[in-house]
């Protein structure tokens, strides 16, 4: 049964929503708060993760069409990209599902500490002036092998991976950061759909609590979106890797 939430902590979860929504947005990884929070209010983790997916899909499609119409993500060049990160959400989805909830209570908490370390000392190409790629068949075979290992990861746990999909992306691809955040933000956005879908399908989902974070997400991101066009995102990474870390040590301090 899940646990009855209160009103303070309704506004807590809509508060980190937001601030997830703009980060996620600005420079990804924003399931880094959320998750935390969510397992943190008391929900099993299949249902945490589940609510999860439905709340970021809001702020990722906000996002992915705020970048879209930027001309920054060009759907037809990128869609081998696309559809094997729909396939590997698919897959990630279906395996966690087959974990264990003890198992889930240390790992989440591992994943997510990981993945903001890994931000933490990660060097991004901020200032690279380098547009698309060739779209020859190596840079297909390239879009199919990160599109399914990013979705995969993204349908297991999914903290961090737009931060993941823009890092990797500057580095494969050798494209500016814009470009590398408009790739983000809309696979990830796949990702998140496919995943949300599948959980679904096996019943892991509060509605209500993932739609009304869903709304505040999608505010955060819709600001967060044009900061990043404007400013990007750089200035935010110290702010929510500290958050993100304290979160996941309080979780790893209860499961372990």
């Amino acid at each position: 049964m899940e646990p009855i939430i209160d009103g303070q902590l309704w506004l807590v979860l809509l508060a980190v929503s937001f601030i997830a929504g703009y980060i996620d947005a600005v420079a990804g990884g924003g399931g880094m708060l959320t998750v935390p929070a969510l397992l943190t209010s008391g929900l099993p983790p299949h249902i945490a993760l589940g609510t999860n997916k439905l709340a970021a899909s809001f702020g990722s499609f906000t996002a992915s069409v705020t970048f879209y119409r930027q001309r920054l993500f060009d759907p037809i060049f990128w869609r081998h990209a696309i559809v094997f990160t729909a396939i590997g959400a698919c897959i990630g989805t279906l395996v966690i599902d087959s974990l264990d909830t003890a198992i889930l209570d240390k790992i989440i908490p591992v994943v997510i500490s990981i993945s903001a370390i890994y931000m933490l000392f990660s060097k991004t190409a901020i200032d690279s002036e380098h547009g698309l790629p060739t779209n020859d068949r190596k840079n297909k075979i390239k879009q199919a092998v990160q599109g399914f290992t990013l979705g995969a990861y993204d349908g297991f746990a999914g903290p961090g991976t737009g931060a993941f999909w823009t890092a990797t992306s500057t580095a494969i691809y050798r494209m500016n950061l814009l470009l590398s955040a408009g790739l983000a933000r809309s696979t990830n956005f796949i990702s998140n759909f496919v995943s949300l879908l599948t959980f679904i399908y096996l019943g892991h989902v509060n509605f209500l609590l993932g739609l009304a974070m869903g709304l505040f997400i999608m505010m955060g991101s819709w600001l967060g979106a044009r900061s990043a066009i404007k400013y990007g995102g750089k200035f935010i990474r110290p702010v929510f890797i500290i958050i993100a870390l304290g979160m996941s040590i309080n979780l790893a301090i209860q499961a372990w």
